[in-house]
C-alpha cells in the first residue's frame, strides 16, 4: 500500500506526536492505597508511540506538548531525554509555587494482578498542556520549517480541555497542509471527557477529526463511543464480541471515512489482570489482516501496550508498506512491552521481529 510518505530528506523528524506527558508513579506489586514508595516513570499515550518508534525501532521523534517550569517538569524532560524523543517541541509555561497557574500532571497506577484489575488513578487537572492553545505552538514551522514525516495523537489529549479539542484539529490540520501522514488513537475514557460535555462531546470532536485522519486505532468500545459506531455480529457483547463483528467495525469505519487509509484495532480476552489473549486485526486497501494470536500471554504491566501496539503498526506502515507485517510487528511490539513495567517500552527491534517469526522464551546466551 501507498501512504505518501515525505522524503526523509526534507523532514527533520520521522514522526512527532501532541499530548500530554505525565509522571507515572508506581507502587510495583502493591497498592496505591497502601504504598511507601513508588517508583517514578513517564508516559501518556500519545507520547508513548513515538517513544517506541524512536527507543525500539530508532526513528527520529519528537514531543509536542507543554510542562509547567518547576522540578517535576525537569523531571520529566529528564525521563524523556533518556527515551531519545527530542525535547526542543516542548512549551515551558511559567507558573507559581503551588500549582494555580498550571501544573504537571501525575498518574497513580497500580498494575494489578490475578483477580485484581490494574488500577489507574490521575490527578491531571489544570495541566500546562491541558491549558495549552494553538497559538501556543507554531505548527507551520513544526511540519512546515522542521518537516514531520508522520503526525500522531489521540482522543486522552483531546479530552483534557476545550482548549485541547482546539489544540488537536489546528495540529491535524498543518499537519495535512504540509503532507504529513496522520495517525490517531480514540482511546475513549469516559471519566475525562464528563466535565466537558461528556458521550455526546466526544463524539462531536472526533467525528472532526476523523475527517483528516489517515490512519484510525482503537478497540470496540471506542469505535462506539467516539464514532457511534454500532457492533454487528452474532454477539452483542463487547467482551465477547466475535471476530466476523471486529471485521464489520473496521470495515465501516472505513466506508464512513473514505479518507481512512488503515483502520486497527487491537483483540484482547481478559482472562486475569496478568493473562490475556492478545492480537489485532488491521484494514488497509479493502482487505483485512490478521497478526498472529498470543494465546495466555503473562502481562507484567498491560498500560501502555495499545500504545506500543501503535508503534509497531506505524514503523511497519512506514518501513515495509505492508500493512499485514504493519499489523504484526504492533501485536509483537505490543506483547513484549507488556512484559516489562512502566508505560513505555524495553524491547528492541530484533527482539520484535523474533516474536513475529515465531522465537520462544528460551534463554538467550
Amino acid at each position: 500500500m501507498e501512504l505518501n510518505l515525505r522524503s526523509e530528506k526534507e523532514c527533520r523528524y520521522d514522526a512527532v506526536s501532541l499530548g500530554e506527558v505525565m509522571l507515572r508513579l508506581d507502587p510495583g506489586e502493591g497498592r496505591i492505597r497502601t504504598a511507601r514508595n513508588f517508583r517514578a516513570w513517564e508516559g501518556g499515550g500519545e507520547y508513548n508511540v513515538v517513544r517506541g518508534l524512536r527507543k525500539c525501532f530508532g526513528m527520529k521523534t519528537g514531543v509536542i506538548t507543554a510542562l509547567a517550569e518547576n522540578e517535576v517538569g525537569l523531571l520529566i524532560e529528564d525521563f524523556i531525554l533518556q527515551g531519545g524523543v527530542d525535547t526542543s517541541l516542548i512549551r515551558w509555561m511559567k507558573t507559581d509555587g503551588i500549582g494555580r497557574v498550571c501544573r504537571n500532571g501525575l498518574n497513580f497506577t497500580e498494575r494489578g494482578f490475578g483477580i485484581r484489575g490494574a488500577v489507574g488513578c490521575s490527578d491531571r487537572a489544570n495541566t500546562a498542556i491541558s491549558k495549552a492553545t494553538p497559538e501556543d505552538f507554531d505548527f507551520d514551522y513544526i511540519f512546515g520549517t522542521l518537516g514531520a514525516r508522520w503526525f500522531h495523537t489521540g482522543g486522552i489529549y483531546a479530552a483534557l480541555s476545550e482548549q485541547a479539542c482546539e489544540t488537536v484539529l489546528a495540529a491535524i490540520k498543518a499537519a495535512k497542509k504540509y503532507g504529513a501522514v496522520i495517525s490517531y488513537d480514540l482511546n475513549y475514557r469516559p471519566s475525562m471527557w464528563s466535565a466537558i460535555g461528556g458521550q455526546d462531546k466526544a463524539r462531536k470532536v472526533n467525528k472532526e477529526i476523523a475527517r483528516y485522519v489517515d490512519v484510525m486505532i482503537g478497540n470496540e468500545e471506542d469505535f462506539t463511543a467516539c464514532l457511534g459506531f454500532e457492533i454487528e455480529g452474532n454477539d452483542t457483547d463487547l467482551k465477547k464480541l466475535n471476530l466476523n463483528g471486529y471485521e464489520k467495525m473496521i470495515q465501516h469505519a472505513a466506508q464512513v471515512y473514505p479518507n481512512f487509509r488503515v483502520v486497527a484495532t487491537t483483540l484482547r480476552e481478559v482472562k486475569t489482570a496478568t493473562v490475556n489473549d492478545w492480537s489485532a486485526i488491521c484494514w488497509a486497501d479493502g482487505e483485512i489482516f490478521k497478526a498472529r494470536d498470543y494465546k495466555g500471554l503473562e502481562i507484567m504491566d498491560r498500560v501502555g501496550g495499545g500504545d506500543s501496539f501503535a508503534s509497531g503498526l506505524i514503523y511497519g506502515l512506514m518501513t515495509t508498506g505492508s500493512a499485514e507485517t504493519a499489523v504484526n510487528y504492533g501485536a509483537a511490539h505490543g506483547a513484549l512491552a507488556m512484559t516489562t513495567p512502566g508505560d513505555t517500552t524495553m524491547a528492541g527491534k530484533k527482539e520484535v521481529e523474533a516474536i513475529m517469526g515465531g522465537a520462544g522464551a528460551r534463554v538467550q546466551r
